[in-house]
């Protein structure tokens, strides 16, 4: 079966995609789930069977294993779904092609009886020249038909490929039957993956007492996914968990079969190689194989940033790229003798693995030097699918403010309350509420959620370091120190700083979808990467598609720096913020920390230096700025001056 696409829409927050494959998977574009949220995804399928007219129970906290059942249930709905309008986008393109054909027939028909019964032996010039007439007439219009059919299929969201496909089957003559079954063979549906973020595990209690590991949150989203009706993926983000990926043995749909087919699938979202092979060797040695290696920008991305040690993106892809039959024999070496040791089914031939991409691409010659120069399989579009309300779960307020974002608007905070840096844009409406709170002196969430609450200092059940609990805690804590004003004042904001964003990344999917909630939290959080700036309308599904084709130009912005070179601008910057926050007290750890950084961002300038200087027929317009902003770049990383 053809993949429709070279690129996929990756998850975004908790709730912008969290109903895309809905939207987009009839079109065989991929898209992810969050499961981060149950609560969320049962008030979802609850507004989702009412739409539809399908039958619903609720599924209340009160069910045994609540959450896992949420997310299945949730998921197999998505799938129905899905499906559904897969089966009637099949149907109504070959009734547009048999309406089409058939018109195309007709003139065929009547030429051919013109043709037939013209005897120009016998007649004037004048009617001559007019039978003729009437045959070039009939002839183009024939031709103006089967180009319609042509156009028609054009205007589909389908990849490149799949167009060519069947340019070269209806080159000469258009057979319907052949239409049809090229329909059916070639159309795929995109998939329903999902996301769990490995870390966000927090233990669970019923009457004050701790339940086993495996009603964990993530525990819990994984048997809720491998219980589905879904053949797809689930992404693992956020770092390792030996504790969840021992849990995943259990479940049959992650094993392969003689074929080498696998049900659930596994991605894992990684930074660099190194991460790559340790935990792709990790699950081997379970049985389990990483399908697919998501490879992100560590801070030129959308949400959490999980920033390498100045390692960027291209040296990491080419890495890849250049390793990967290494990769997968010295994994599916250990892939091997676990199963043995299982006594499962060895798969006939050596598993294949998928290398994506994404974070920051926002041209369609970006999307094709990552497919074509680096040899990846797909490329993620996540930002810019934040104005295409076809597409995800955005409210009018938020993408009006996503609208107006400029380069100032967006940046890098320390807002989350998982301690990780968390791409923020101003003004979102989640920090105007939190800094309300602040002036009445009421600092912090109510936290209704608890899937962030991991902090245990207070609290063996955890509490998150973003509500309002947690916060009034700490702070009676900061006021029996003695410590100068300028001091206190720091801590303290470091303290109020963090944002409820379980609530508020969800909040957009439920006002966007008109879903009443209890709380009176309303405030929306929003993760858009640095890439947002550049795009400055609302889009279409296609008109974002023509764009990532290169059929269309969405981007408004001609100044807007080369992908690669804006990460590399963010790792300075986020470099130069760090020795400003140690300068007056650096340790020599962290000295030898910023000194690799230093070295390693470094040998990223050279590399590209070395790449873009070679290339003859890529960037031909842009080539001469990206060097010049290496060049610029490489001056500002060595007047931080690190341990001179």
């Amino acid at each position: 079966m053809t993949k429709s696409h070279s690129f996929h829409i990756p998850v975004m927050g908790i709730g912008y995609t969290i109903d895309t494959p809905v939207k987009v998977a009839q079109f065989g574009i991929d898209s992810v789930i969050s499961l981060l949220d149950d609560k969320l995804l049962e008030k979802m399928r609850e507004m989702y069977c009412k739409k539809f007219e399908i039958p619903y129970e609720k599924i209340t906290e009160k069910i045994e294993d609540f959450r896992a059942k949420r997310i299945t249930s949730y998921l197999n709905l998505m799938h129905g779904l899905a499906e559904q309008k897969f089966e009637e986008f099949k149907s109504n393109t070959e009734q547009k092609i048999d309406e089409l054909i058939n018109a195309a027939e007709e003139k065929r028909i009547e030429l051919k009886h013109l043709v037939n019964n013209l005897d120009v032996s016998n007649i004037k010039e004048e009617l001559k020249n007019a039978a003729v007439c009437k045959f070039e007439g009939i002839k183009n219009s024939t031709e103006q038909k089967i180009n319609e059919l042509k156009e028609f299929l054009n205007q589909l969201p389908n990849a490149t490929a799949l167009k060519e496909d069947f340019q070269n089957l209806t080159s000469k003559y258009i057979n319907p039957s052949e239409v049809k079954k090229w329909i059916n063979e070639k159309f795929t549906m995109g998939s329903i993956d999902v996301n769990i973020m490995t870390k966000v595990d927090k233990d669970n209690y019923i009457k004050g007492e701790k339940l086993p590991t495996e009603f964990n949150d993530a525990h819990a989203a994984i048997r809720g996914f491998a219980n589905s009706k879904l053949e797809s993926s689930v992404v693992l983000s956020a770092g390792m968990n030996p504790r969840l990926y021992a849990y995943m043995e259990r479940f049959e749909d992650f094993y392969p079969d003689l074929n080498g087919y696998i049900k659930k699938k596994i991605v894992l979202k990684v930074s660099d190689y190194k991460s790559a092979i340790i935990q792709g060797k990790f699950l081997a040695k379970k049985g389990l194989w990483v399908s697919e290696y998501r490879i992100e920008s560590g801070l030129n991305c959308g949400g959490h940033a999980f920033a390498t040690e100045g390692h960027l993106l291209g040296p990491i892809l080419a890495e890849f790229r250049d390793h990967k039959n290494e990769l997968i024999e010295s994994v599916y070496e250990l892939l091997v003798q676990a199963l043995t040791a299982k006594n499962r089914t060895l798969p006939e031939s050596i598993l294949p693995i998928k290398i994506t991409a994404q974070g920051g691409v926002g041209t369609a010659e970006e999307h094709d030097f990552l497919i074509n120069h680096y040899k990846v399989d797909s490329v993620g579009w996540g930002t810019p699918f934040l104005l295409v309300p076809e597409a995800t779960s955005i409210d009018d307020s938020t993408l009006d403010k996503l609208i107006v974002a400029k380069e100032s608007d967006l940046y890098l905070s320390n807002i989350s309350p998982l301690g990780i840096p968390f791409n923020n844009l101003r003004t979102n409406t989640k920090d105007l509420e939190k800094a309300t709170l602040i002036e009445k002196g009421k600092p912090g969430s109510a936290c209704t959620n608890r899937y962030a609450a991991l902090n245990c200092e207070y609290s063996v059940k955890g509490l998150c370091i973003a509500s309002r609990k947690y916060q009034k805690l700490k702070i009676a804590d900061l006021d029996k120190e003695d410590i100068s004003p300028e001091e206190y004042k720091k801590r303290y904001n470091q303290i109020v700083e963090k944002s409820c964003i379980c609530l508020g990344l969800g909040t957009s999917a439920r006002v966007a979808n008109n879903i009443t909630s209890k709380t009176k939290d309303e405030g929306v959080s929003v993760c858009p990467g640095p890439n947002l700036a550049y795009f400055s309308k609302k889009m279409s599904l296609k008109e974002i598609t023509d764009h990532i084709y290169g059929k269309a130009n969405m981007m408004l912005q001609p100044d807007r720096p080369n992908m690669f070179v804006k990460e590399l601008g963010i790792y300075v910057d986020y470099l130069k913020n760090k020795i400003e926050e140690t300068k007056t007290s650096m340790t020599k750890k962290q000295e030898k920390y910023f000194e690799s950084f230093e070295k390693n961002l470094e040998s990223g300038i050279n590399y590209y230096q070395s790449l873009f200087g070679e290339l003859k027929d890529k960037f031909g317009e842009t080539k001469s700025n990206i060097l010049r902003d290496l060049e610029t770049n490489l001056k500002a990383l060595q007047n931080l001056k690190i341990g001179k």
